[in-house]
């Protein structure tokens, strides 16, 4: 099981500005969304987690430090206006050639989310936990990376990409594989990556169909996580 991860907090998170100046720090159900992933992390049974801060590093990183955590915490930096590839090749020098389970700080996931990419691995390459529910009211049909799969095979990938079975999640488990991808890469994004590695057949998937999971993107998104948290309603 891999027990270390990697969480992506460097973008500017512009859309959630009126709710809080730094997305990592918005609360959602009272807590921060940093937090609720540091904690979903801890519960599935990671001991450590590398952030990755970039836009608003100082007060971030500011609140990391106050408080105790379950998991020990590391923080590297990334350049916020760089493609989020980027910020994925920052931890590198931290893993140093491990597996982390991959997520990103604006996703809302179960602990159990987190467990099953952990358990999972990332094969020759990495695992993207995915969800085959298609058409729910809570997922921005404009913003939302889709997936097209063969078996456990990601076949394409990409916004508005038609025809897709599969939204991404936003929780990958990752290996050194990935990093040597997206180090050739000019512009490195997460989803070239992942189509470097559908080349060779080892970009895969996990299915996280069962699992409940919001992207807190905007402002929209924000109130449906808030009653989801408040049990009002179901992902």
């Amino acid at each position: 099981m891999i027990d270390t991860a990697v969480i992506l907090a460097a973008g500017e998170g512009s859309r959630l500005r009126a709710s809080a100046p730094y997305k990592p720090l918005c609360p959602v159900a009272g807590r921060p969304l940093i937090d609720h992933a540091l904690d979903g992390l801890a519960a599935a049974g990671l001991t450590r987690v590398v952030v990755v801060l970039g836009y608003g590093e100082e007060r971030i990183a500011a609140h990391l430090a106050s408080r105790r955590w379950d998991i020990a915490v590391e923080t590297v930096r990334s350049d916020p206006r760089r493609p989020n590839g980027v910020s994925v090749l920052a931890a590198a020098p931290v893993l140093d050639g491990g597996e982390a389970v991959l997520a990103m700080c604006d996703h809302l996931v179960t602990p159990a989310h987190y467990g099953r990419m952990a358990r999972a691995g990332a094969g020759t390459g990495l695992r993207l936990g995915i969800d085959r529910r298609l058409g729910h009211d809570w997922v921005d049909p404009e913003d939302v990376t889709c997936v097209a799969t063969d078996g456990d095979a990601i076949v394409a990938i990409g916004k508005g990409l038609e025809p897709h079975d599969c939204y991404d999640t936003g929780v990958f488990a990752i290996g050194p594989a990935l990093m040597d991808a997206l180090a050739t890469l000019e512009a490195p994004s997460l989803t070239e990556g992942v189509r470097l590695l559908m080349a060779d057949g080892s970009a895969q998937v996990v299915d996280c169909s069962d699992l409940d999971w919001i992207d807190v993107d905007d402002a929209a998104a924000l109130a449906k996580a808030e009653a989801w948290m408040a049990g009002a309603i179901a992902a």
